[in-house]
């Protein structure tokens, strides 16, 4: 060994020390979807994998190797459980994908910069100096949940640290799109389908981890507004006197099918439920008033639903109905 220059030898050493710690330096910054390094890219989807395999299983406990401790030391039975339906029932695929560095150890900001009305923020946590997150949607028409997978590079690899599942779309539109279509109705003076527009926006503000819309702040105070002008222009319950039978619209909720989220009308009706020819031709003459009284509730909607009652339902009690369906789509 030649020792005759020992100072060089430290500082040749030195040097490969410098470089190797270099490399492992990831600089701060924010990649999205194909911007993302194939390398990591590659990773990622590996882990995408694997969980999305695991959380079809339906057993929270397969997921020992690939959570973190803190995740799986929480009680995730339910939400795994509901992951596991979707992915039985659906296949999913990748909307979007964020693989973030992290600067300093606090909240960060992906900023929605373009013009799209369906465009958002993402207001994420320090979980580590690097992290990634996965948005996944189903292949399917009509209403979609999101499967939102969070993953985080610890001091023992990366693991999944956040799970959610949440509303995407409501009858194929997402929350901005709602709230876009209910101030459009509420400038018709189109009030009532203006307010359970945005009631259904409100339920799909928030579909993904760490998910901000820009306009969530300004559609929860229009739905308030809305809220109070619907209380005064439609006390319930309302008789229908424009229909000689006198019936009584007791309020309009949704109902939630396979093909989406629909209004759903609660009336009570003089004749006996049993005389199902003379409640179903009642039922036509309902379907013409509430079209004037509630002007835009057929809008943008494939289907009404009716419930016929005897007895004013109390949500306590099982109370007999008659259900409807008018089809008002193409």
């Amino acid at each position: 060994m030649n020792t005759k220059y020992p100072h060089l030898i430290s500082a040749n050493f030195l040097l490969v020390l410098l470089f190797a710690f270099q490399a492992c330096v990831v600089k701060p910054g924010t990649w999205k979807n194909e911007r993302i390094p194939a390398g990591k890219s590659e990773e990622f989807h590996k882990l995408n994998a694997a969980v999305l395999e695991k959380l079809k299983e339906n057993d929270p406990a397969k997921l020992k190797f690939l959570a973190s401790k803190e995740f799986m030391s929480d009680n995730h039975a339910k939400l795994v459980d509901l992951v596991s339906n979707q992915l039985t029932d659906f296949k999913y695929h990748i909307l979007d994908e964020y693989y973030v560095v992290h600067k300093l150890k606090d909240t960060d900001t992906v900023v929605a910069k373009s013009g799209d009305i369906k465009r958002y923020n993402v207001l994420y946590p320090y979980e580590a100096t690097e992290m990634y997150m996965a948005y996944l949607i189903p292949d399917k028409t009509g209403s979609k949940s999101m499967i939102s997978l969070v993953f985080a590079k610890l001091n023992y690899g990366w693991k999944l640290v956040k799970l959610s599942l949440s509303p995407y779309t409501i009858n194929e539109q997402t929350a901005p799109e709602l709230y876009m279509l209910a101030k459009k109705q509420y400038k018709e003076n189109k009030v009532q389908a203006a307010y359970s527009n945005m009631a259904l926006a409100l339920s799909c503000m928030e579909p993904g981890a760490y998910w901000e819309y820009p306009d969530k702040k300004d559609a929860k105070r229009f739905y308030a507004q809305v809220g109070l002008e619907v209380n005064k222009k439609l006390k319930f319950p309302i008789v229908l006197k424009q229909i000689k039978t006198g019936p009584m619209l007791l309020n309009i909720y949704t109902k939630s099918t396979n093909e989406g989220t629909f209004p759903l009308v609660y009336y009570m009706t003089h004749f006996d439920l049993k005389e199902k020819g003379e409640v179903e031709k009642e039922n036509l003459e309902i379907r013409k008033v509430i079209e004037k009284l509630i002007p835009g509730l057929k809008e943008s909607n494939n289907y009404i639903f009716y419930s016929a009652f005897n007895k004013q339902p109390t949500g306590y009690v099982t109370v007999d109905h008659y259900d409807m369906t008018e089809k008002v789509g193409n």
